[in-house]
């Protein structure tokens, strides 16, 4: 696939308000485009097929790995895949526009990995991760299971922040959001 724009990738352990930063950046900032993810994880109440992720079954998103249809993949958990379908990063380089992520660590490093200097990776932090449990149990849609589940991973994800370019703490919403608006687009000034 031949590259034609930037990519800026936001990774966070879960909760930490990444998928908040990267909708503000959306709307502020017209050159951007969100890449959809695919993943094999059940809809929860509220997501749309193709608007919040591509939703497939774990027998379909084997069979697009096998078919290589990803620029990228991770298996999250046992049949839990998340992943990065070429076809979306097509579509949006074909409208000029360059590509915003909102990925797990893991995704992020790799992506990073795949697209070198044209990318710019950001990894948005916790204030701690107590703070991280305490926004995951006040979302209500994580089982007491998934809650210790994504802590745990969460302090290993941890470990990976130095991985990326840029490091955000958002322990205040509003600075963060705009910390991160004055990152991007010192990147894509810069990069050109």
């Amino acid at each position: 696939m031949e590259f034609q724009g930037k990519c800026i990738i936001f990774s966070a352990p879960s909760g930490a308000g990444k998928t908040t930063i990267v909708h503000h950046l959306l709307s502020q900032m017209k050159e951007l485009e969100f890449s959809i993810s695919a993943t094999s994880r059940k809809k929860r109440e509220g997501e749309i097929n193709g608007k919040d992720y591509h939703f497939l079954s774990a027998e379909e998103f084997k069979s697009a790995i096998n078919r290589e249809k990803f620029v990228e993949w991770e298996e999250v958990y046992s049949n839990n895949f998340y992943g990065t379908l070429k076809s979306e990063m097509k579509r949006i380089w074909d409208k000029e526009k360059h590509v915003i992520f909102d990925v797990d660590v893991l995704g992020g490093i790799k992506l990073k990995s795949i697209f070198g200097e044209k990318a710019f990776s950001i990894f948005v932090q916790p204030p701690s991760v107590k703070e991280l449990e305490n926004r995951l149990r006040n979302r209500g849609t994580e089982t007491e299971e998934s809650i210790d589940r994504r802590v745990g991973k969460a302090n290993e994800e941890m470990k990976s922040a130095d991985k990326f370019d840029y490091l955000l703490v958002n322990d205040n919403l509003e600075k963060a959001k705009k910390e991160a608006i004055l990152a991007v687009q010192s990147f894509l000034q810069n990069s050109l």
